[in-house]
């Protein structure tokens, strides 16, 4: 199960990695999806593409599966660090599920989209009685969480879980996780904003996901330096999870 738990840490890193590759080529006028849909659709197009997306799909759901376990046997020195463990292992649960699952979808040959799958879900929100509030709940909880993640990265958190080794590469795997964690939390804070943004206006094409968020960006004045940042940084955010495989203490 350990074995599996770190190479589904390097699976969602090289995910990560795609999607950053993704974000430049878009940053810089190309086309794609810059999200996990747009890159398992990217493994897909490449040669036994359905049998490196069905073992992704197989890492990831045992990384989940390792998490519901600590989820269950939470440590800590007393009732509310042992819930706050909880709640941390039940959101990464949810997460590596969640990538299993859109995995195996695109492995299954399906072409789903996760920016109308986030506009279908704004729309049905915004339609309901008190809907639009719900969305900018949810809004403002992602935009919260974006600012945690990065200052995780930023106060150097990430050693909580990982052995950082000594010398170059101890230093090497900090840089790429402190600016890794910084970019995606960026990103992470726009799809936030852009969720209260649909919420305030009523209108779901405002929302978006990873993929409107990287849009956004380079809609905004200097847009493309924060797009290449925000491309760059999700690079080095997936090549610190290929540095976590190996180090981190499970």
């Amino acid at each position: 199960m350990r074995f599996l738990a770190r190479a589904g840490y390097a699976g969602d890193g090289f995910v990560h990695v795609l999607i950053g590759v993704i974000v430049l080529v878009v940053t810089f006028g190309g086309d794609g999806e810059s999200d996990q849909t747009g890159a398992f659709k990217a493994v897909a197009d490449a040669p036994l593409g359905f049998v490196a997306l069905w073992t992704l799909t197989v890492v990831l759901w045992a990384l989940a599966l390792y998490h519901s376990f600590e989820a269950v046997l939470a440590r800590g020195q007393d009732e509310v660090r042992k819930w706050g463990r909880r709640v941390s292992e039940i959101g990464q649960v949810i997460a590596f599920a969640t990538l299993g699952v859109i995995s195996a979808i695109v492995a299954a040959g399906a072409h789903p989209s996760g920016e109308r799958a986030v506009e279908t879900a704004s729309g049905a929100l915004l339609s309901m009685p008190g809907g639009p509030w719900l969305l900018a709940v949810a809004g403002v909880g992602i935009t919260i969480g974006g600012i945690v993640f990065a200052c995780f990265g930023l106060g150097r958190r990430f050693r909580q879980h990982t052995t950082i080794p000594g010398g170059v590469l101890g230093v090497a795997v900090t840089a790429l996780a402190v600016i890794g964690y910084a970019a995606k939390g960026l990103a992470l804070t726009v799809v936030g904003v852009l969720l209260v943004m649909a919420a305030a206006t009523l209108d779901r094409e405002v929302a978006g996901g990873m993929d409107g968020a990287v849009h956004a960006l380079v809609r905004l004045p200097y847009g493309p330096w924060l797009g290449g940042v925000v491309g760059v940084g999700l690079i080095a955010y997936g090549l610190f999870l290929f540095a976590r495989a190996r180090f981190t203490r499970l």
